[in-house]
């Protein structure tokens, strides 16, 4: 139960955090100012990924589901990100 509640609450908070830069990332900025536009929007949705990720990880009946959707995902979007480097 404790892995479950640990998944949960910092699985999904980095499966959150690593989509939201991801998507920041990929979406198409001209300017300084789309840059910003760019990365707040995803911010302000990762809020609710967070939420609805954290209540399927404590629905889910298997764990190891749980545990190689939101940890693996994670770290998939995070190799991508290191992978797409940062933008000029």
């Amino acid at each position: 139960m404790a892995w479950r509640w640990i998944t949960a609450i910092l699985g999904c908070y980095g499966f959150a955090v690593t989509a939201a830069m991801l998507t920041a990332r990929l979406l198409p900025a001209r300017d300084a100012m789309a840059r910003v536009e760019a990365t707040g929007w995803p911010m302000v949705l990762s809020f609710l990924l967070y939420a609805v990720v954290g209540l399927w990880s404590l629905h889910e009946v298997r764990l190891g589901r749980v545990s190689a959707v939101i940890w693996g995902g994670a770290i998939a979007m995070a190799v991508l990100l290191k992978l797409l480097g940062v933008r000029a």
